[in-house]
């Protein structure tokens, strides 16, 4: 078994509490069905948000996702100019044995435009 990292991002429609969980919940949703995914399996999840996210830290979006005993941090990501906003990127660690070939990274709504390359 190996640990892997999942990365992902997302963007928020608002920068209320319930525009950003419900952009996070999806993410998350999103990366556990693309990689068959366990609540057993994670280690622990970095969250960022862009400057303009405020209203609520994405971790509490994991933890009424029922991640209750994995270690969350969220951080906020660098003020780039012309970089997307109202962004939420995630990374999560996990224990699994799949290769690096089979993780599935996940980038949804605005998102997209940062890895047109993995998107579906």
């Amino acid at each position: 078994m190996a640990v892997r990292a999942i990365r992902g991002a997302t963007t928020a429609d608002a920068n209320t509490r319930e525009a950003i969980l419900s952009a996070t919940l999806e993410l998350i949703a999103e990366i556990e069905e693309a990689n068959d995914l366990k609540r057993a399996d994670s280690i622990s999840i970095i969250f960022t948000v862009t400057r303009d996210l405020t209203a609520v830290f994405p971790a509490a979006a994991a933890r009424e996702f029922g991640l209750t005993f994995v270690p969350l941090l969220d951080m906020q990501a660098p003020d780039i100019d012309g970089s997307l906003e109202k962004c939420i990127r995630i990374m999560i660690y996990i224990n699994t044995d799949k290769t690096k070939e089979e993780i599935r990274h996940v980038y949804l709504r605005g998102a997209t435009a940062l890895r047109p390359d993995l998107v579906k």
